[in-house]
């Protein structure tokens, strides 16, 4: 219906109508009021709101329900130029559906209160909490009763991709100051209670969040108010963080969280939910998982700043099939396999193509677009076999094998079924531990005779200066701590999937901690 004029007729008690003119298109010049069409049949006003909320002020709603439409009038014209520059990066959703959203012709709504009773009920509500007050009005009151407590319980379904306490931190402190959080495994779901300083926040939060995406079709948010009214955080670690108190251990088997490694931490979830870099790609039908940590839901912190600095970008990123295109390799030493073991830190590696008239360059082939992302990310401009080595996304969408017959030398290496890759498993812990490289690695799967000097001994081996070591308590993990990166990365490509007998095969990966 863009571009067309309709007249709407509204009437009150089925006393005097009253004719609004609507007209629409879609190049109508910036405006704080914003037109939204094809919603959802019983759409409720609470949910276009929260369409308007991470952006400003919600000043005025109209709801059109016959056609599936509404305005939403935000407080300035700045906060609906950030929403609709967001939302054209990000298809907005409402109920799992896509909507449409445009500038409105009109420069302000004017509703007739006595028709529009029930939306300023809400809106008043809505209002009262984002400014930290209760909702006074007898209306409001019936929306929104006063908040039980601060702390919520969330439960995440459709955990498809991994989401970490950093990122509930980021996207619920959007609403205000996050004061604790426990995450844990319940029926094995992945579950969290996150305390506001404020119970006002909590409602807000609740309110805005409650059943949507953190990432594109994927890891829904369900949101209830807890019955406790405070959490007791014994530990700040990566499964619960007391952000009151941060001289608070690390617990067992725990490596600490130092306030600068939280920070990098935070960075890291940034990048996770894609957007620094702007990078937002489509829901792929890839088997039904999203292909987009890039596409947020609109309630993320991060992308509402990222929107509102204009970063959002569509351009660069990678295809469904993630392809990058590594350089300036030691072509002495680099193999499929060596590729295969550093990259698949990163993502599910499927092929590897080492250039056969360009020995120094590899095309790596990962399970999407997100893995290529995030592996070139952590990956660009670190050294390997002591060059360092520029990873940059291919223009490819995917590794071409040799042809049936054909000797390439083994240079290409199809990795589909490898039975080592590290994300296969919706969900699985491996997600929650990406970390850029760094000289500490973290082991596991340690055989129960094997000792500190038996794995100095390995790691010097690989050669470099093993600097300090510590076993978990179990013993069955352990941290490692090497004199430089370099000789880090070298150690976890030489010796991941080690064979320590007996069935045991090393795991490596890096590690956010030192010793």
């Amino acid at each position: 219906e863009s571009g067309s004029v309709f007249l709407i007729y509204l009437t009150a008690n089925g006393s005097d109508s009253k004719k609004l003119r609507v007209e629409d298109s879609m190049d109508s010049p910036p405006s704080r009021v914003i037109h939204i069409r094809k919603l959802p049949n019983e759409v409720s006003e609470t949910e276009v709101i929260a369409l308007g909320l991470p952006f400003g002020k919600v000043t005025n709603i109209l709801m059109l329900k016959g056609k599936n439409q509404a305005f939403l009038e935000l407080g300035t014209e700045e906060a609906a130029v950030t929403m609709v520059n967001y939302y054209t990066a990000v298809t907005p959703q409402v109920r799992n559906v896509p909507v449409f959203i445009q500038y409105s012709n009109h420069k302000e709504l004017k509703t007739d209160s006595a028709l529009n009773q029930r939306a300023q009920a809400v809106l008043q509500a809505v209002s009262a909490v984002q400014e930290g007050g209760s909702p006074s009005s007898a209306a409001g009151e019936s929306v929104l009763t006063p908040a039980p407590s601060p702390v919520l319980r969330i439960i995440i379904d459709n955990m498809f991709y991994p989401v970490t306490l950093d990122v509930l931190q980021q996207i619920f402190s959007k609403f205000g100051t996050v004061m604790k959080i426990i995450t844990f495994t319940k029926n094995n779901q992945f579950q969290a209670l996150l305390q506001f300083s404020d119970p006002v926040n909590a409602q807000q939060a609740k309110l805005s969040l409650d059943g949507q995406n953190i990432y594109n079709s994927c890891c829904t948010l369900r949101i209830d108010f807890s019955k406790l009214v405070n959490l007791n955080v014994k530990y700040n670690n990566d499964k619960s963080r007391d952000y009151t108190r941060p001289e608070l251990p690390a617990g067992d088997g725990q490596p600490p969280v130092d306030p600068s490694v939280a920070a990098t931490l935070s960075k890291d979830s940034t990048s996770l939910l894609g957007t620094p870099s702007g990078m937002v790609t489509s829901y792929s039908s890839g088997g039904g998982f999203p292909s987009s940590l890039g596409a947020i839901s609109p309630l993320s912190a991060a992308a509402a700043a990222a929107a509102a600095a204009g970063r959002v970008a569509l351009s660069g990123h990678s295809g469904p099939g993630g392809v990058l295109l590594v350089s300036n390799l030691n072509e002495e030493m680099v193999t499929p396999q060596s590729l295969f073991t550093l990259f698949g830190v990163y993502g599910d590696v499927q092929r590897v193509k080492i250039l056969y008239n360009k020995k120094d360059s590899a095309l790596i082939q990962m399970s999407d677009g997100n893995q290529a992302q995030l592996a070139m990310s952590h990956l660009n401009g670190q050294k390997m076999y002591g060059k360092i080595i520029r990873v940059t996304l291919s223009k490819h969408q995917t590794v071409q094998l040799p042809r049936e017959g054909l000797d390439d030398q083994g240079l290409t290496k199809d990795f589909t079924s490898s039975p080592l890759h590290r994300f296969k498993k919706p969900g699985s812990k491996n997600f929650q531990n990406i970390f850029p490289p760094s000289a500490t690695l973290h082991l596991s799967n340690i055989p129960e005779n094997v000792t500190e000097e038996d794995l100095r001994l390995l790691f010097s081996n690989s050669g470099g200066t093993v600097k300090a070591f510590k076993f978990f308590q179990d013993r069955k993990m352990a941290l490692l701590q090497m004199s430089t990166v370099e000789e880090a990365i070298q150690a976890l490509i030489d010796l991941h999937n080690y064979d320590m007998g007996r069935g045991h095969r090393l795991r490596v990966s890096f590690s956010k901690s030192t010793i």
